[in-house]
This record gives structure tokens, sequence and C-alpha cells, in this order.
């Protein structure tokens, strides 16, 4: 974009994490006027349980004689004085996804019509499964298709492959799409904060299999999904996003199973798109989640 002046607009997203204390927000705004950059949108939380300090800024700079690397090289020497994790990125950035997906493709389906029409901002690099099914679909939006079948056996061989395709992709974020196996510890260790799933959210009370049928038999009133961060411990990540919608009596187990398919889609869509626009801070066990 330029502006009538002729000069070139880039714009910016600045997040970063520390410890609380004193004059952080002065330290970035002072950068940013310092690099003659003007502040579009800016969020910050400070948590008192944790003592930790939470900032997200959405910023301009006319002119293009300083790019995302030269900002960041020169923020690099405020960041380290209040040892920050941080990150600075153009914003017209698209992070790469890659889609894990076994037999059930609402969620699959969802992500892909939402980047198909540009409401997703990201690259979906390709689209890996245990099984065969939806490779047809992968074709008609012109995806790399990885049919990665796995055993007790070969688990081993089949994640690695799986790192293999991650790291030659560049990709960014792995997004379990109701991806039915669960990740290895090494696995899990490998995409610490680069992987999220989705799950109903009935847990623990119906774990396993047919969870929808075990909530009819309840008589459940609320049905939910989860979308959290991937660990170790099986549907224990951070959670990013959850959604919920009211039910009654007159539900059948097969309507209550296409209500839950539903709300895993939007659940876990809305939680891809905030991580997407950098959105999402890890805070422990926690996240923070500037909207």
């Amino acid at each position: 974009m330029t502006t009538a002046t002729g000069l070139a607009v880039q714009e910016y997203i600045l997040t970063l994490t520390c410890a609380e204390r004193p004059g952080i927000v002065h330290q970035v705004s002072g950068f940013l006027v310092a690099h003659d950059c003007d502040i579009l949108e800016n969020q910050q939380f400070g948590d008192r349980a944790s003592g930790r300090f939470f900032m997200r800024v959405h910023f301009q700079r006319h002119g293009d004689d300083l790019g995302a690397e030269v900002l960041r090289a020169r923020f690099a020497a405020i960041a380290s004085t209040s040892d920050m994790e941080w990150g600075l990125h153009a914003a017209g950035d698209r992070p790469r996804l890659l889609l894990m997906v076994s037999r059930l493709g609402h969620c699959l389906n969802d992500l892909l019509f939402r980047w198909s029409t540009g409401a997703l901002h990201a690259e979906i690099t390709g689209i890996v499964s245990n099984h065969p099914d939806f490779a047809d679909l992968a074709a008609t939006y012109k995806l790399p298709y990885h049919h990665l079948p796995v055993t007790p056996e070969t688990k081993p061989a089949q994640e690695a492959r799986l790192l293999e395709i991650v790291e030659k992709d560049q990709v960014d974020l792995v997004v379990l799409a109701r991806y039915m196996q669960i990740l290895s510890t090494g696995t899990c260790a490998a995409l610490a904060g680069r992987a999220v799933n989705i799950h109903h959210s009935f847990l623990p009370s119906f774990a396993g299999a047919r969870p929808y049928h075990q909530a009819h038999e309840r008589g459940v009133k609320l049905i939910g999904a989860t979308a959290h961060f991937v660990t170790p411990d099986l549907d224990e990540g951070p959670i990013i996003e959850q959604e919920v919608v009211r039910v009654d009596h007159a539900r059948t187990p097969d309507e209550l199973t296409a209500v839950g398919r539903e709300v895993e889609s939007l659940a876990l869509a809305h939680a891809v798109q905030a991580i997407v626009e950098r959105r999402v801070l890890l805070n422990g066990n926690r996240t923070v989640v500037f909207r």
C-alpha cells in the first residue's frame, strides 16, 4: 500500500512476553517512535498470578527503507534487557499450516473452505493422514496429500516422516483436524507450541468411543468443543478456544453428533485464526488470547 505522498506503508505485528516490571510499554513505544512507526492496535495484559506481562502491537511505518529483518535486529537489543520472548513479523506474512486428519472430515473441510475464500490468512502446505480417504479432496484444492499409515510397530518411522515433512515444507503450525492418533512424547516435544488439536468438551466424563451417544444416555444439556495446544498429556494442553451450544432432551444421538461436529469445526477454526493473526501467547499451562 502507498500513501498520497507516494511512500509505501508497511505493517508489522510485534508480540512479546516477559516478567512484569515497570517501563516495558515505555520501551516498546519509545522504540516505535524512534523508528517513525504509528501504532494501529495495542493490547496488553499483566498476569498477577504468574507475574508475566504480555503485549501485541500492530503498527505501520511509512517507507520501505527498513524491513522486518532490520526492525527485528534493532529490537533485539531492547528485548535482551528484559529477557523477552518475542516475535516481529510483517502483517502480510502468511503462516504455513500442515493439516492432519483421519476419517472424520468436518474440521478439515471447514478449514479448507475458509482458506480457499481468503478468510483464513495462511498458506496450507498439504494434508497428512493415516488413511487414504481424503486424497480426492486434497486434489480438488491442488494440495499434496501425504498418506502415512501407522501401526504400533511403524509409529516411530511414521512420525519421523511427519517431522521431515514439517521441516521440508517449513511448517509454522500443525493442525490436528480430527487426527485420531496420539502423538508420541518426542513428536509433541518437537512440535511444542506449533501444534493445535480439537476435541469434544465432555472429557473426562465421556472418554473413548461414541462420546455423543454416552452424552445422550446421560441427558446432557450442553455440547462443547475445545481447541488446545498439543502436549504429551493427552487433551490437556493449554486451551486456546472453546465453543458451546445448548441442546435438549429431543435431540437424538445422531443429532448431537452433528451439532458436536459443527461446534468442533468452529472452535478449531477460531483457534487457528487467532494463532495465524499472532493473537495467542503461551502463559505456562494457559494462554493469553488477544481479541
